[in-house]
């Protein structure tokens, strides 16, 4: 492997004798069974006999925490020197983490997929590594299909019409539509590409209420809300995970989905089809890509030991040995090649073949956290009865321009 940048240092960074790593990261396990604490145990225990004199010293804390508990031990000055988390943008804008350049040999840099590295950058300079990645498509229930003889949708025309025999042959949820606080953004960004927006211009100022995503909007609203097409359940009290467990008890008939969902649907007897998300006049050009991040916190000037970790960390098996236990997907061109080339993998295949067009949220922004806040509370608002999309996409527009004050 390419030497590391990192390797001409001296000084702290350069350090001698044993060195111990503090990293926390976030458990992707539902219980003891697959917590990721075995991954990661795994993963140290080749890392320290191939590297002697570095030890990695592991915390592992649930979703529900990880991104406060870090935040406090920043707070107090105990930064770990690797944590993995939701979002790097703050840290990276209060100067607290390596460059990936500091620590990356060139070869696992460059490694990255291209559209994930530039999510991962602020000023065009990486601080955030991607860790793990997914990617949506929209997903039906091929049972129904084939029983009332409807092929995959590829326009929203073809969305409304399929739901409507979907609904008239009974189906609960001809098409689910979870614009609930979950994960209302993610909802809701896939929409608006599929109608030529989204939530970023060509600048990276926000648009949230720009004329294409009201129109999109206005089209949700009366083809498929108004129409009673969503199920008995109003968008926006409708949560990303009780559509996806409707659906895969076969109460849905289409739903946008990622591939966790593909395996568990398959295990209880669904037969899912997967299709590009649908736009106005045919597929998307991209779907939603969602990341995950791991950086290296200065604090403690382990830069080169950082950097042997990290290159350690980014090697193909390491990579697919973590996508494969939780049905996510790689970060990286090598491993995603590997993915693509074994038939093992196969399910996963319409997702990678995705990744690489897909669009990120604005993760280098602070105000980030604050705009997809206020997207989850209010966007539901925008297709209830009597309700304008044009109106509750000001408002989140004028929340977004609030944040970004602060950027």
């Amino acid at each position: 492997m390419t030497a590391t940048l990192a390797g001409c240092g001296g000084g702290a960074d350069g350090g001698s004798g044993e060195v111990t790593l503090k990293l926390v990261a976030a458990d992707y396990g539902t219980g003891p069974a697959n917590s990721s604490r075995k991954y990661w145990e795994g993963l140290v225990k080749g890392f320290e006999s191939s590297h002697p004199g570095i030890k990695v010293d592991i915390t592992i804390h649930s979703w529900k925490d990880i991104d406060r508990e870090v935040a406090a031990m920043v707070k107090k000055g105990q930064a770990p020197d690797i944590a993995q988390i939701g979002s790097y943008a703050d840290y990276a804008k209060a100067g607290k983490l390596y460059r990936a350049d500091e620590m990356l040999s060139i070869r696992s840099q460059a490694n990255f997929l291209p559209s994930l590295a530039e999510a991962g950058s602020v000023d065009r300079t990486q601080y955030g590594l991607p860790f793990v990645a997914s990617t949506r498509l929209l997903f039906y229930n091929k049972k129904f299909f084939a029983q009332a003889g409807l092929d995959a949708p590829r326009t929203w025309d073809d969305i409304r019409n399929d739901a409507a025999v979907l609904a008239q042959r009974g189906v609960t949820y001809p098409f689910a539509l979870p614009l609930g606080p979950e994960e209302a953004q993610a909802e809701a960004v896939m929409w608006l590409l599929g109608g030529g927006g989204g939530y970023i211009d060509d600048s990276g100022s926000y648009e949230i209420d720009s004329a294409e995503n009201v129109r999109t909007f206005d089209w949700l609203k009366t083809n498929l809300v108004d129409k009673g097409l969503v199920g008995p359940t109003a968008p926006g009290k409708l949560d990303r995970q009780k559509a996806f467990d409707a659906f895969t008890d076969g109460r849905v008939g289409m739903l946008n989905g990622h591939p966790t969902l593909m395996q568990e649907a398959e295990r209880k007897g669904v037969s899912v089809g997967m299709v590009p998300m649908p736009g106005v006049k045919g597929p998307g050009k991209s779907s939603l890509g969602v990341a995950d991040w791991i950086m290296g916190f200065k604090q403690n000037g382990h830069r080169v030991q950082l950097g042997k970790f990290f290159d350690y960390l980014f090697t193909d098996k390491n990579v697919i040995d973590f996508a494969d236990e939780y049905d996510l997907l790689p970060v990286t061109d090598s491993a995603s090649a590997a993915m693509e080339s074994d038939t093992r993998y196969k399910q996963l295949w319409k997702f990678l073949d995705a990744l690489p067009d897909s669009q990120f949220y604005p993760y280098n922004k602070t105000s980030w956290a604050r705009s997809s806040e206020s997207i989850k509370e209010n966007i539901g608002k925008a297709v209830e009865p009597g309700g304008s999309p044009a109106s509750v996409l000001g408002r989140i527009a004028r929340d977004a321009a609030a944040a970004a004050r602060e950027d």
